[in-house]
């Protein structure tokens, strides 16, 4: 038994109670955020430090056997989806903040820092940490970099790719390497950065730190429907205005947040706004100006600045418990996530009521209204008998509606192995079987969190294009099948 061979050297290079192979007790990660899909894994390492993660992936490719590495858990595509004959390398414990250099602007963190924490360490002195994703309370750096997670501040700010310089990285054969933003040739760091855990293992990560805005607003508007606060976004952005973060939610998602965090927004709203500035105090005073008259003129019935730190928060709370919060409304729900032209917004929408209609779920619809990432909550009861199906029906058209308009299957959530089946519709066979390539310069042996991302086995030293009969390689034995 291989995995039982595995579980035998990685109490020596570990510690004891570091490998878990208790059946009760592994059964608590067979799963990430999205619960609909479980494999109980093989076996289960909490290492410490990088060496020790390398030590285990050179005993996974000594015997042959695939790993998946996993973070807090928070995943919303099924890429932390363990493999019932492999291994999960946990890196939780792997949470030291091991530098802060102001000067410079960056931090050192392994890969289980929470996401928050590093803005944390830094608040008093002035600076924080950009990317914030709706989890960034229990979601760890490590599994930001594999879906390249962005966040209500993305707009302005980018996602975790355009703050992170630097890796240390496990490869898929057991090496520890280094990846610099300044490193000369390709850019090995951003292929690295949303790559899902199939080039490797991030042990430690650079990221660069931001200055403390010197004003923040936050101002939450209300509409009587989804349309007039569509219209508000898109004159906000036709105005010039690029505010830090610009977000919206009907009033269903408003109903599930009431439910769980009385967030107190305003009472019949059929959609709110949250929209928050940044900047210098004159800049951001004269946005303000602008945003105020652009939400009036598309017919906010109330608007409200945050006058203090607490009130910011109040207003955050009701977006930030988003997902969670359906629970309140819907005995279980899926989290989509899709990307759409901001100008196909009100068509998209449209699109998503209608789907409501035909098949009898309810959708709540959360997003960053600014660059037109849609998360989409469908709703239903799993007891009800065809309501489960006819949910991933409905989940499946809204993201057929984003491709119709010219967008993409998934804005931050990641592929994993929830919409590998969606890729064919984007990208080509030429388009997946180049990316393939990427991945086997990497990994040759397919060991390294396999089953993501792709839609179907490819063969490592195949060349795009069309395949007819045998392929040299496969023929000679030198390519290894996925």
């Amino acid at each position: 038994m291989t995995v039982d061979a595995i579980a035998a050297a990685a109490r020596e290079i570990l510690t004891p109670e570091s490998v878990i192979t208790d059946p009760v007790r592994l059964r608590t990660y067979e799963c990430d955020g999205l619960t609909h899909y479980r494999v109980s894994p093989g076996l289960v390492v909490l290492p410490e430090t990088a060496e020790q993660v390398a030590a285990v992936v050179r005993l996974c490719v000594e015997h042959g056997v695939p790993f998946v590495a996993r973070g807090s858990g928070t995943g919303l595509s099924g890429g932390a989806l363990p493999r019932s004959d492999g291994v999960l390398i946990v890196t939780s414990r792997m949470r030291r903040i091991v530098e802060l250099d102001l000067p410079r602007h960056r931090a050192v963190v392994e890969p289980g820092v929470t996401n928050l924490a590093i803005t944390e360490a830094v608040r008093e002195h002035g600076f924080y940490y950009a990317p914030d994703p709706s989890s960034q309370q229990i979601c760890s750096i490590g599994g930001n970099v594999a879906e390249n997670s962005g966040g209500a501040h993305c707009l302005k700010y980018g996602f975790t790719v355009n703050h992170v310089l630097g890796l240390e990285v496990v490869t898929p054969d057991g090496e520890i390497v280094q990846l610099d933003a300044n490193d000369p040739g390709y850019d090995l760091l951003g292929a690295f950065v949303g790559s899902e855990g199939t080039l490797g293992i991030t042990t430690k990560i650079t990221v660069r730190l931001s200055r403390a805005p010197e004003t923040v607003i936050t101002l939450l508007a209300a509409f009587d429907d989804i349309e007039g606060g569509g219209r508000a976004v898109s004159a906000i952005i036709s105005a010039g205005v690029v505010p830090a973060a610009i977000e919206m939610m009907d009033a269903l998602a408003i109903q599930a947040a009431e439910a769980s965090v009385s967030c107190g927004y305003p009472e019949g709203a059929g959609a709110v706004l949250i929209v928050e500035l940044d900047g210098p105090h004159a800049a951001v005073a004269h946005q303000f100006t602008e945003v105020e008259r652009i939400c009036q003129q598309e017919g906010a019935f109330e608007l409200r600045q945050a006058a203090s730190a607490e009130e910011r928060a109040a207003i955050w709370r009701g977006r930030k418990s988003a997902f969670a919060a359906v629970g309140r409304i819907s005995p279980a729900y899926i989290v989509q996530d899709g990307v759409v032209p901001r100008t196909a917004l009100p068509q998209v929408l449209a699109g998503i009521d209608a789907l409501q209609d035909e098949y009898g779920i309810r959708v709540a619809n959360v997003f960053h209204a600014g660059d037109g990432n849609l998360h989409p909550l469908v709703l239903f009861d799993d007891a009800v008998p065809g309501e489960g199906e006819r949910a991933e029906l409905v989940s499946a058209r809204i993201l057929d509606l984003c491709l119709q308009h010219g967008g993409s299957i998934t804005g931050e959530h990641g592929v994993g192995v929830d919409k590998s089946r969606y890729m064919p519709k984007m990208f080509s066979e030429e388009d997946l079987d180049t990316m393939q390539l990427v991945r086997c310069a990497f990994d040759p042996r397919g060991l390294s969190n396999p089953g993501k991302v792709f839609p179907t086995p490819r063969l490592c030293g195949e060349v795009p294009g069309v395949r007819k009969g045998v392929h040299p390689l496969v023929e000679s034995g030198q390519a290894e099948q996925f």
